[in-house]
């Protein structure tokens, strides 16, 4: 990023902050991909709380990013194991915001196993978390009587720029994999699992670059929809798989399942738009097949008789180029500090919240002032 750039963003997010910050203070912790253009928003987010650590998603972490945030304020190693059982994640948030009132800032639902017992026991006060995902909004949603206020950016309309140009980051970045091999998508049948924001949109790029592609969700409102968008919809998985030359994972929840991948065809490509404990079972593959990488981040499973490949090990494959959407990010980022602001204010009963359209208006049209030049 050029210092003029920088020097942009950083203003951007003052006026943001402004808007949003409150007279009281709270302590937050961030999960959060540590991307080149992460460190402004770590900032921000340290401007409008006592920011006690940021968590970087491990297969998501620059380099340069993690060594200047760690010059203000600590990086701790995430896992879903931190915060899946109680006594491990009581404890962490103990040594590091004892009797604090704390919000949670979280992609992908890691606070949401352990949020009961946290609400119940820990020295300090939960007063809310604030999801940017659509697999994490599931996830709280999922646990039914929420013991604090859950804001949701994932489903807000300042989202929709970030998940159509995700969308087309994935398909990039599957491109770029495949022809590092001297493969390419034409003269396979594409099939993309998941017909939501990001699904819908890899889908139809891959058609727009003259792609055949092919639909499978498990929602039958999905498939609707994807039959008046002109893809041709899969009556079920396994028939899918067995036509597709290139699986587009795009569920947020688990896509393949280990029963799943001998149905493949062979030399099938798959790759996934999350990480891969979300979107695929590996665990659960058959002990016959055997692993071998064949060219940068591609792996081959073999057996006799059937074979694979598997792009950036199953995590996502964008972020192997960046995972960039340009600016339009910090229209999110911007709905997530609103959200601190939402939450330091105690004033939200127990459940899922969203930003209001008064304050999302408020953020486009700062947003507009900085970056429609």
């Amino acid at each position: 990023m050029e210092a003029f750039e920088r020097a942009r963003l950083d203003a951007y997010f003052a006026k943001i902050t402004a808007r949003f910050v409150t007279d009281e203070q709270v302590t937050s912790f961030l999960v959060t991909h540590l991307l080149p253009e992460r460190p402004c928003f770590v900032h921000a987010v340290a401007a409008m709380s006592r920011l006690r650590a940021v968590l970087p998603k491990p297969k998501s972490i620059t380099a340069a990013a993690q060594r200047e945030v760690e010059q203000t304020v600590p990086v701790d190693a995430l896992s879903r194991e931190l915060f899946d059982r109680p006594k491990t994640a009581l404890d962490y948030f103990e040594s590091r915001a004892a009797a604090e009132p704390i919000v949670l800032l979280d992609v992908g639902g890691y606070f949401a196993p352990t949020l009961n017992d946290l609400n119940g026991s820990f020295s300090g006060r939960l007063l809310g978390v604030i999801e940017d995902t659509e697999n994490g909004h599931r996830r709280y949603q999922a646990l039914g009587g929420l013991p604090c206020p859950v804001i949701s950016v994932a489903r807000s309309p300042l989202k929709d720029p970030e998940d159509f140009l995700v969308g087309q980051s994935v398909v990039f970045s599957t491109e770029a994999v495949m022809r590092s091999r001297g493969d390419i998508p034409h003269g396979r049948t594409a099939l993309v699992i998941g017909f939501g924001k990001l699904g819908s949109s890899i889908a139809r790029l891959l058609h727009a670059k003259g792609v055949q592609v092919t639909v499978f969700d498990i929602d039958p409102v999905r498939r609707t929809q994807a039959m008046s968008q002109g893809f041709a919809v899969a009556h079920d998985r396994h028939s899918a798989l067995a036509g597709a030359g290139l699986v587009l994972c795009a569920t947020g929840a688990v896509s393949l399942r280990g029963e799943d991948f001998p149905h493949l065809r062979n030399g099938a490509y798959v790759a996934t738009v999350t990480s891969s404990e979300d979107e695929l079972e590996l665990d659960g593959l058959p002990d016959v097949y055997t692993r071998t990488m064949v060219g940068d981040h591609v792996t081959r499973y073999q057996t006799t008789g059937h074979y694979f490949y598997l792009a950036n090990g199953g995590n996502a494959v964008n972020f192997l180029h960046g995972a960039s959407v340009g600016p339009f990010i910090f229209l999110v980022q911007a709905e997530i500090l609103a959200g601190i602001g939402m939450l330091t204010r105690g004033d939200l009963a127990p459940g899922i919240h969203e930003v209001s359209t008064a304050d999302r208006a408020a953020i486009a049209a700062i947003w507009l002032s900085y970056f429609n030049r």
